[in-house]
């Protein structure tokens, strides 16, 4: 089977120990840190339906000697880096559309 466009997974633990599934949607490295956008999965697709899209930002940080993902507290960073993933998830959209593709929503 062909996994080519299998979604790329990555489990985050809360802390009160809860895991938690998300789908990478994309990634943003600039001067100021790496940043992920991250889609909650739900295993019921009632579930997937009422969240109607909605995505979370999260900075990488080095703790411990390990790579961790953090919620981007500062606001108007958050504000900034939700305009430039919603302009990146715009540009692949479109270029879908171009190549006769249907995007997958």
């Amino acid at each position: 089977m062909n996994n080519e466009f299998a979604a790329d997974l990555i489990t985050l633990i809360d802390d009160e120990g809860n895991e938690h599934e998300f789908e990478i949607l994309d990634v943003i490295e600039n001067d100021s840190g790496c940043y992920y956008a991250l889609l909650p999965t739900f295993e019921d697709p009632e579930d997937s339906l009422e969240a109607d899209g909605t995505y979370y930002i999260f900075e990488a940080i080095e703790e411990d000697g390990e790579q961790q993902l953090a919620e981007v507290e500062d606001e108007e960073l958050l504000d900034q880096l939700a305009e430039q993933f919603e302009s990146r998830f715009e540009e692949l959209y479109e270029s879908e559309e171009e190549d006769g593709e249907t995007p997958v929503q």
